[in-house]
């Protein structure tokens, strides 16, 4: 049983053998790509439901790739785990700013990459069912055309913007800890650092707040997390 297409990126022959031979034990359809450039042009000839991507690749490195997957509507939809021997935070940080799904740091564990492209997907089907459209007060929330409109006016929000405000609004009135939204938006769980929501929050009460220092949409649940009024 094929339970989605995956696309391998790393210059490391045995990590994409490694990778790979667990990913199609575990009923995946499993391509690869070994630098950047090849890494993009497979994303869009080859349309997979999940990218793991290595950092640190020849002609064009992960972070790039990223950027360039996420900001094009025909690639956009494609989950990204992003797969690196860097510890440094900002790297983890820009990575899921532009949109990254989720991230491990090498050595890692087979198991746990499993568990995470599992979750991932099934995080991605669920999306897939929820309303195409949420409306708080002058906001609309449009998940098929994933654009946000404040009194007719579009708001740009980044994908992970988009997608931790979408979730506090089919919660609307519901209290969710910042653990939840990391589990939710990110999948980090355990794994989760829970500024990655305070910085996501400020800046999208920035962009949809009349006043973000008195906000009338997301409320602050102080020591617990936030919800939508």
């Amino acid at each position: 049983m094929n339970y989605g297409k995956i696309l391998v990126v790393d210059d490391e022959n045995h990590i994409v053998e490694l990778i790979s031979f667990n990913l199609e034990t575990n009923g995946y359809e499993v391509i690869s790509a070994f630098d950047g450039e090849e890494a993009i042009k497979k994303a869009q000839t080859e349309n997979p439901d999940l990218i793991i991507l290595d950092l640190m690749l020849p002609k064009v490195d992960g972070i790039e790739v990223c950027r360039k997957i996420k900001g094009n509507d025909e690639t956009s939809h494609i989950s990204i785990i992003m797969l690196t021997a860097k510890s440094d935070e900002t790297d983890k940080i820009i990575g899921l700013e532009i949109g990254a799904d989720d991230y491990m740091t090498k050595p890692f564990s087979v198991k746990e990459l499993m568990a995470r492209v599992k979750a991932v997907l099934r995080r991605n089907k669920s999306k897939d069912s929820l309303s195409t459209s949420i409306k708080i007060g002058d906001i609309v929330i449009d998940d098929e055309k994933h654009e946000v409109i404040k009194s007719d006016k579009k708001i740009e929000l980044t994908l992970k913007e988009f997608e931790l405000l979408k979730v506090l609004a089919v919660n609307r009135g519901k209290v969710l800890s910042r653990n939840i939204l990391l589990d939710e938006v990110w999948g980090y769980d355990y794994f989760g650092d829970t500024r990655t929501v305070d910085v996501h929050i400020r800046h999208i009460r920035k962009k949809i707040e009349d006043d973000d220092k008195n906000p009338e949409y997301i409320e602050t649940i102080r020591g617990i997390g936030y919800k939508i009024k």
